[in-house]
């Protein structure tokens, strides 16, 4: 399976696009495909529809295109998405949560941006990582972190709570240093979560 990732590298794009759902990645696979659809539309069902320059050079286009898309691919290959040892991302959650209920936003920063690059795909980690964003008054960061969340299937045992945290935001009386914190259920041992809350 390992080997098979490297083939994505044959269309510009799709390493992105495939292994981490980036809308670049779709954007650039998009746009090879038209531009390759048309040089062979040009070339073999409609030769006479351009001239014989600007079909080589529709054709050398698509080819530096093709060349330099995977050769940066190549450079910055995305690592697989792989699934972190349970106990190893709730260590670094509860320790994000822990710094947070210190207001150490920075602490809880730094330990849920390293729980991200481990899971990024970990919902109450990034409602959490929005949460700081807001408090530290970066607005504009956790709208895009809290829509791109609600647009993800992670995000949907979150609703609520993403609801919650927009409406802190576009709420223009909201003080950050005055509010109540948010409260979140926390993970048992086993990593579930529990019927305990605790405020995040």
């Amino acid at each position: 399976m390992h080997a098979l990732r490297y083939l994505t590298l044959v269309w510009p794009g799709l390493p992105w696009l495939w292994l981490r759902g980036s809308l670049s990645g779709l954007v650039l696979a998009l746009a090879f495909a038209v531009s390759l659809d048309v040089a062979i539309l040009t070339t073999f069902m409609w030769p006479g529809l351009v001239e014989r320059e600007l079909t080589l050079g529709l054709w050398t286009a698509v080819a530096a295109l093709w060349l330099v898309a995977v050769v940066s691919a190549a450079a910055a290959f995305p690592p697989a998405i792989t699934v972190p040892r349970r106990d190893e991302a709730d260590a670094l959650f509860v320790k994000a949560r822990d710094a947070y209920l210190a207001r150490d936003w920075m602490q809880a920063e730094g330990r849920l941006r390293d729980l991200l690059a481990i899971a990024p795909t970990d919902g109450e980690a990034q409602l959490l990582h929005a949460a700081v964003l807001r408090r530290t008054g970066r607005t504009a960061e956790a709208r895009k972190a809290l829509d791109k969340l609600a647009r993800s299937d992670s995000g949907a045992p979150w609703r609520h709570e993403i609801a919650a945290e927009l409406g802190r935001l576009a709420d223009p009386a909201h003080s950050p240093a005055g509010e109540e914190p948010v409260v979140l259920p926390l993970r048992d041992e086993s990593g579930r979560q529990g019927s305990k809350s605790a405020a995040a």
